[in-house]
């Protein structure tokens, strides 16, 4: 009788606690399920979709996070052709080492320049930012769920918060970050940007431009990787035919 009441009485502690606690606070979603053509044994890089999710990059995100893994030549990989790529790097200014009295000089990137960093050092990015920045080079590989996790973050901002969530300042409310409060407001609003192919630039648009662009910076050999793979298993099968049938042409006076 006491084991049974004492049973009661945790599960009714249990169900106050949880409802005292905001649901949105008690577990982070699933992941968004994003349609990607990267994904699958056959997958490939929507090059059109990677040129517009460079440009998010270039007048959204690269305001406060650096690419430098990348230097401007190697937008080749997206299709931009040679003069879109010099035009492109000659929009930044990049410093050029030192003129003949030892003073600092900068001038126009060449497309051999690494992507320019938004500061010049981690302290800076701090000083200006209050936290550092990551590098989004690796990003879709470095993070858990990858793809969809990128995705997830950059539309998973609530404003307001769910009932009971208190969000203190400099903070924003997030529903796919853990523990939900992450330090980034917001980057991408509808409109941010104007496509050159005149797509509409809403939000799950740009992010999920802005995600392929990325996906392809972290693996740009994929689609070279994956035909290798397919060439090799298909080389395989056939010399285990060719195998096969010596085998049994081989072995057949010895059967009879």
């Amino acid at each position: 009788m006491m084991r049974r009441l004492a049973a009661l009485l945790a599960a009714a502690g249990l169900g106050l606690l949880a409802a005292a606690t905001p649901a949105a606070a008690q577990e982070t979603p699933s992941l968004p399920n994003e349609s990607w053509s990267f994904s699958g044994i056959f997958g490939s890089y929507d090059l059109a979709a990677a040129q517009r999710g460079f440009w998010v990059y270039y007048k959204v995100c690269s305001t406060c996070h650096s690419m430098k893994l990348l230097h401007y030549r190697d937008l080749a990989g997206i299709g931009l052709n040679e003069a879109q790529i010099k035009a492109i790097a000659a929009s930044v200014t990049v410093p050029k080492g030192v003129n003949d009295q030892g003073e600092p000089i900068s001038g126009p990137a060449l497309p051999a320049d690494q992507f320019k960093s938004p500061f010049a050092n981690e302290q800076a990015a701090s000083a200006a930012l209050g936290a550092v920045p990551p590098d989004l080079s690796l990003i879709v590989n470095a993070r858990e769920g990858h793809a969809d996790y990128v995705y997830g973050i950059l539309t998973g901002f609530r404003d307001p918060p769910p009932a009971g969530v208190s969000v203190p300042p400099g903070k924003y409310y997030n529903e796919y970050f853990p523990g939900h409060l992450i330090s980034m407001p917001p980057p991408l609003h509808d409109d941010a940007v104007e496509y050159a192919d005149g797509t509409k630039a809403t939000v799950p648009q740009m992010a999920h431009d802005v995600v392929t662009f990325l996906a392809w910076a972290a693996n740009p050999e994929l689609v070279q990787r994956r035909q290798i793979g397919v060439r090799v298993v298909l080389f395989l099968m056939l010399m285990t035919g060719l195998t096969y049938a010596s085998k049994r042409k081989l072995w057949s006076s010895v059967d009879h």
